[in-house]
């Protein structure tokens, strides 16, 4: 695994490829959930990369890409455009996360012939209308709400909510640690706030995976991936003893069906 910095005027971005870049396969770019970083793929990573480019990075505000002065989505589509640049990479294969598929769907909004295929994992669709007013209250209000939760009750709250594995937990608090609890909730509201003001109904012409573990029970995520799948027709698969987190709960079944998916994609 090879370590890159990108430089930019908000802060440095760090991300992370093979050793060996070839230019003739197809490229993977891994974006992780919020609060979350690099870490969470590693299982994926080392998966594909002997059949696949692997990009993955830490999130501005996350991980080593911290200090980072503000976050919106048109800052984080800008970075990764920039990161595509640099290795001459012309169409992506997206696997979004959590917040990281948020992601993914803003940079198709900006530039919708790049992502090849997507493949979502516990997150939730772009689209006006599957948050109620109170979806987006709460979201609005989520740094005021958690301050009167002690640090490490919020930490340990946090990472049973994502994961329901030894692995996943204490993966989602080796992630959560580095943070103190005011920059926790600053990333947050700040990361909250960007989706709010970003979303809005997308087409997504490319094939779309949708998959969701069997235990996830982190805020209305299953109810949003279960209306995705309805008005849309999304392959939706649901990954077994897995929570939030799925591809670190369950990393063998994630592979599988995502290896499984991509070969059946681009061979159709």
């Amino acid at each position: 695994m090879k370590e890159h910095i990108l430089h930019t005027k908000w802060g440095s971005i760090y991300y992370w490829t093979n050793n060996l870049w070839q230019t003739d396969k197809p490229t993977i770019f891994c974006l992780h959930g919020l609060t979350a970083d690099h870490t969470m793929f590693n299982q994926q990573f080392s998966f594909f990369n002997t059949f696949y480019n692997m990009i993955i990075w830490d999130a501005p505000g996350h991980g080593k890409s911290r200090p980072f002065a503000q976050f919106s989505m048109d800052i984080a589509v800008e970075i990764i455009y920039s990161i595509l640049q640099k290795h001459n990479i012309s169409r992506f294969i997206a696997i979004g996360q959590s917040y990281g598929g948020y992601i993914s769907q803003a940079f198709m909004c900006r530039y919708p012939d790049i992502i090849s295929l997507f493949i979502g994992i516990g997150t939730s669709p772009y689209g006006t209308d599957y948050y109620s007013k109170m979806d987006f209250f709460l979201l609005r209000n989520m740094k005021s709400i958690i301050k009167f939760y002690p640090w490490k009750t919020l930490k340990t709250a946090a990472a049973k909510k994502a994961a329901v594995t030894k692995d996943g937990y204490d993966n989602m608090i080796q992630m959560i640690s580095i943070f103190s609890k005011g920059e926790y909730s600053e990333l947050l509201q700040q990361y909250y706030n960007a989706m709010m003001v970003d979303n809005r109904n997308l087409h997504i012409t490319c094939p779309v995976l949708i998959m969701i573990g069997e235990h996830d029970n982190l805020g209305k995520v299953k109810e949003y991936c279960h209306k995705w799948h309805k008005r849309t027709g999304f392959d939706l698969v649901i990954i077994p003893h897995a929570g939030h987190n799925a591809n670190v709960d369950n990393p063998t079944e994630v592979n599988k069906i995502i290896n499984n998916f991509i070969k059946q994609s681009l061979h159709t």
